[in-house]
Formats: structure tokens, sequence, C-alpha cells
């Protein structure tokens, strides 16, 4: 029986977005205290994928993820899926609003969260927890007054619903990515999408000349964020969402050329992209631009062209 962690306890909103996947079916999931333990799990080899929020349209990319995944030994994305978030505040049964002193979330939760916290519980302390499910645990064991979280969370701990639906933004939705150890991509379907990260030296022009080389091969940049490098002052690793597959020409002369040009690349998985999510309710997150058969002809004609012009013919 396949083995796959989430960021746990259970009923958060990464087990809804793991159960929706077929390879959750029949697998043991196992819950984690948090998207670095998951990754820690798949790289250790005790379970064999992992799945874990990379980005949601309220709050951008996760950056505990985005760190985690250029971390050694690599790892890759296999697949995505996206979820409708939905929030609910809950507490213990018999509790009043005038009983609300403290409220509890995974940072995400509590951004998505805050207009109508302000608004509704404004004396209330906000807190941090390691999950939305979390958080709902905490309550039902008397550690905060009420949780921000999936209403799934409330039946999971016996807690009641307080409010539901209190998203600030609720057309927000979150992708989740499924990681694996390193391993060849699934095959292109023609709608892909290619995660990578790069580094490149300090120098004026350099961040250009990198999305240049996407750029001229007609390769959509969906998503980029720049993280710090943790042992370097004023480095960055450079992460990139883009359409395409690199078994695709354009997309591997691309990483090709970044690879020669970048002082490190990082190639984090070519993968179906995700277009709805729970149950179809969900919206996509960056337009859909897939790379059509004429592009991938035109590429090959132009290498068959190249491979002429070595051997001295032009025709």
């Amino acid at each position: 029986m396949p083995r796959i962690a989430f960021l746990g306890p259970h009923a958060t909103f990464t087990e809804q977005a793991l159960r929706s996947l077929p390879e959750a079916a029949g697998a043991e999931l196992v819950p984690c205290p948090g998207s670095p333990a998951v990754l820690a799990a798949v790289r250790s080899g005790s379970v064999d994928l992992g799945c874990v929020p990379i980005e949601n349209t309220v709050e951008g990319a996760v950056p505990a993820v985005l760190d985690g995944l250029i971390a050694d030994p690599p790892l890759v994305i296999v697949k995505e899926t996206l979820l409708a978030v939905r929030f609910a505040v809950m507490v213990r049964p018999g509790t009043a609003a005038a009983d609300i002193r403290t409220v509890a979330s995974h940072t995400h939760g509590i951004a998505q969260t805050r207009g109508w916290l302000a608004t509704h519980l404004p004396d209330a302390e906000v807190l941090l927890s390691s999950s939305t499910a979390e958080a709902a645990a905490q309550v039902a064991r008397g550690e905060f007054d009420a949780a921000v979280a999936a209403p799934v969370a409330a039946e999971q701990h016996g807690l009641t619903i307080f409010a539901d639906d209190v998203a600030d933004n609720p057309d927000a939705v979150t992708r989740f990515a499924l990681v694996a150890p390193l391993r060849p991509p699934p095959a292109p379907t023609g709608n892909d999408r290619t995660t990578l990260a790069a580094t490149t030296q300090n120098r004026p022009g350099a961040l250009l000349g990198l999305l240049t080389e996407l750029a001229v091969r007609g390769i959509d940049l969906t998503r980029i964020e720049s993280r710090p490098i943790k042992d370097l002052h004023a480095e960055y690793w450079f992460h990139l969402d883009c359409t395409g597959h690199v078994a695709e020409p354009a997309m591997g002369e691309a990483l090709a050329a970044l690879y020669r040009r970048c002082d490190r690349v990082r190639f984090l998985g070519s993968y179906p992209r995700a277009l709805t999510g729970n149950g179809g309710s969900a919206a996509p997150v960056g337009a859909v631009v897939p790379l059509g058969g004429s592009a991938a002809e035109e590429f090959a004609e132009a290498q068959d062209w190249l491979a002429r012009v070595r051997t001295g013919v032009q025709s």
C-alpha cells in the first residue's frame, strides 16, 4: 500500500485536496505537523508521495514549501490539484460571542479572513497555528476560544460552527502539489506546467536575460517569486512556473539555455495543469496557454534546418 504524507492533522484543506486525487485511493494517508515535515518524509523514504499547499490566489505562494522544494536531495512535482477554499469560525458548544477572546488559524487562513475577524470579533486576539485543522483541535482542547478552519474540522473535533463562509474573498483558490522523489516527469498532455528555480549573478540585466530565454521561445511565464538564499546575503532563488513540458522542444531549449546562463537551476517538475478542483467549482490559477502542436513543429523544423547548416546544406 503506498503511503502519502500531507499537511495534517486530519480535516485540513490539504487532506481534502489530496483525497480529490486518484493516487489517494487505496493509499495510507499520513498526517504531518507541517509542510516541511511532509517534504522531509518524502526525502527520507518513509512515504512515497507528499501533498503540500504551494500557492493561493489571495496570499500567493507558500514560502516554507518554496524553500523546502530546493533543498537536497531533489524532489519533483508530479501532479497538482486546485481547491476552492471555504472557511468557518468554530467554537466549543455553548460558546457565545462575548466568550471569544482568542482566534487561531494557519497564517493563510488568517490572511483570508482578516477583514471578517476585524469586523465581527474586533476584541479577539488572533494567533497562529501550524494548520487550520490543528487550530480546531486546539480549540477542542481548550487552548483557544475559536478557530478559522474548514467546516469539516468542526465535525472532526466536536465543535460548533459559530459563523460560516467568513472568507474576505469568497472565490479564493489554493493550489496543492503532489511531490515525489526525483523521477522522470509524466508524459506531456499538451496542457502542462513546468516549475523550476534558478539563481543568477547579481548584475544589471541578469534577471531580464533569464526571462528573455523563455520569452523568445514563446513560453508563457505564469508565476515568478524570489526567495532569499539562507546562507548568502542579498542572493535569491527565483521560482518560476511556465506553461509547457520539458519534453517539448521549446521548453527543453529554454531549460538548457538557463542552465548555461544561470549559476544554478533546479528542475522541479513538468506535470499536467489542474483546470478545476473541488468537484469542478474552482477556477484555474493563471491563464491556460498550452503550447500548440504548430509551435512544437516549428522548433523541430528549426532544429532540422540547423543540422543541415552544420553539414553544409541550407535548402
